[in-house]
């Protein structure tokens, strides 16, 4: 299975959401999975890292626009490298070609890829897949979504999300969904 994972660049190796998102690659990895990342730096590199060290094949989809932005390249753990000119083209590539997106904590580009994803799996222009949201942020942030804005959201489309309160906890729920072919 291709699982996407998106998260932010800030986190530096030995901080604790770097650690956290390399061993959801490697748990990914372990787990017989594909792993895509935006594959640049932080959390992106941390995933491709540890999928890579695991044994597993990691796709980094890539954009100019952003290599422009911000002097990266892709992280040296991408095995498999999707290249595009801009951050559209890169953002579509990662939603529309994963059988499930995993949500780690981030910023704004993190925020814009999961409501991305969560909005074409509302009006179907996505086949279901398993939408994973890791850490208490989230649930956080959902909770006030829902509470001051709630009638915009339907009940079946909040079951489209699944909240996972570690990483450990998002590859359970991940083994647990059946995922429609």
């Amino acid at each position: 299975m291709n699982v996407t994972v998106f998260g932010g660049a800030q986190p530096l190796p030995g901080q604790a959401p770097y650690e956290d998102a390399r061993r959801l690659g490697r748990l990914l990895a372990e787990a017989g999975h594909t792993v895509l990342t935006g594959g640049y730096i932080g959390t992106m590199e941390a995933v491709s890292r540890g999928a890579c060290e695991a044994g597993g094949h990691v796709i980094g989809v890539t954009c100019s626009q952003i290599e422009a932005w911000r002097k990266v390249r892709a992280n040296a753990w991408v095995q498999e490298e999707r290249h595009f000119e801009t951050l559209r083209e890169r953002l579509f590539e990662l939603v529309d070609a994963c059988d499930a997106a995993i949500a780690l904590p981030g910023g704004v580009g993190t925020l814009v890829e999961l409501a991305i994803t969560w909005n074409e799996l509302i009006i179907g222009a996505l086949n279901p897949r398993p939408l994973i949201l890791v850490g208490s942020g989230w649930q956080s942030i959902l909770e006030s979504f829902y509470t001051e804005l709630g009638v915009y959201i339907r009940e079946d489309h909040r079951q489209l999300l699944s909240l996972a309160e570690d990483v450990d906890a998002a590859v359970s729920t991940l083994a647990a969904i059946q995922i429609p072919k």
